[in-house]
């Protein structure tokens, strides 16, 4: 009876850390994003700032090769990694033009038990969308600020989002006291979200596969599904920049790359399960002058 009593006191222990864990953030895992680059100090000084509210958090990183000014690839990246992270894992996001102006210093807590420090200034756009709002407050610079970086105005990233990702993190805060509740919306950058009008697919291109040149959309294999496409069907593709028609032409929907011969167009899936564009062992990007934003768009029929 003692030793059944005891395990189940050991659960119950284990039961409660890991809630605590999931409704406060304080697993101790800290991950970051900017368009800093590696080129000089900065993410080491904000990894710095985190060691010193507690040198037993684990710091990781997401990229710090965000395009300079590019929120809407750190919006894109964040929804690439964030589900793949444990709950209640804390990510800096910074990639700020508008450092110190009137945009808002957040955290957003997801409904899936993640955090995202971060401007709010389109970066939380597909997160928000995808995981969903369970909450968000505003960062109370007046305590959770690196002591003696009043007056710098330009490093917010290491003054004001690593220092209050790591007390989050640590535990030395509670996701109550990182500050004043918001209304549960964030700004958001407009795109075409995919949707099915009659037989035809319609898309953003948030990002390309870049090393290779592959162009991944946001259609997922359900609509495909949906349009009843099945592999070696020949997929017709029409490619926009703000409306005007960069590109048309047709491709199989194959499985693998080495289903069409090497320079020749495919249709397949990604590893996010979306569909993407490619030529085998050539760049489609390249090749037809294509980019990604929110302002490319795809048009898919069979």
């Amino acid at each position: 009876m003692s030793i059944s009593f005891r395990r189940l006191s050991i659960l119950l222990l284990s039961a409660t850390l890991l809630l605590n864990v999931r409704l406060n953030g304080q697993n101790k895992i800290v991950v970051f994003q900017s368009d800093f680059g590696l080129k000089d100090g900065a993410v080491s000084a904000m990894k710095g700032v985190a060691n010193s509210v507690s040198n037993e958090l684990r710091l990781f990183d997401l990229t710090h090769e965000i395009p300079a000014y590019d929120i809407w690839e750190a919006a894109y990246r964040l929804e690439q990694t964030v589900p793949y992270w444990p709950a209640g894992t804390v990510f800096v996001s910074v990639v700020d033009p508008g450092v110190g102006t009137n945009r808002k210093s957040v955290v957003l807590k997801t409904k899936s038990g993640h955090f995202i420090v971060t401007p709010d200034n389109g970066t939380l756009t597909l997160i928000a969308e995808s995981l969903g709002i369970e909450s968000i407050r505003e960062i109370d610079e007046a305590t959770n600020r690196r002591n003696g970086s009043q007056k710098s105005y330009t490093f917010h990233g290491r003054d004001v989002y690593a220092y209050t990702a790591a007390r989050l993190a640590s535990g030395k805060i509670s996701f109550e006291e990182v500050g004043k509740q918001l209304p549960s919306a964030v700004k958001s950058i407009t795109y075409q979200k995919a949707i099915l009008e009659g037989k035809t697919i319609k898309g953003n291109i948030p990002i390309l596969d870049i090393q290779y040149g592959n162009i991944w959309s946001n259609i997922d294999g359900g609509l495909l599904n949906s349009i009843g496409l099945k592999y070696g069907d020949i997929v017709h593709i029409s490619i926009f920049h703000s409306g005007k028609k960069i590109y048309e032409g047709n491709a199989p929907y194959a499985e693998t790359f080495g289903a069409v011969k090497k320079g020749n167009a495919l249709c397949y899936l990604n590893s996010l399960m979306q569909l993407s564009i490619a030529l085998n062992q050539d760049s489609f990007a390249n090749k037809y002058k294509v980019s990604s934003g929110n302002e490319w768009s795809i048009e898919v029929h069979k």
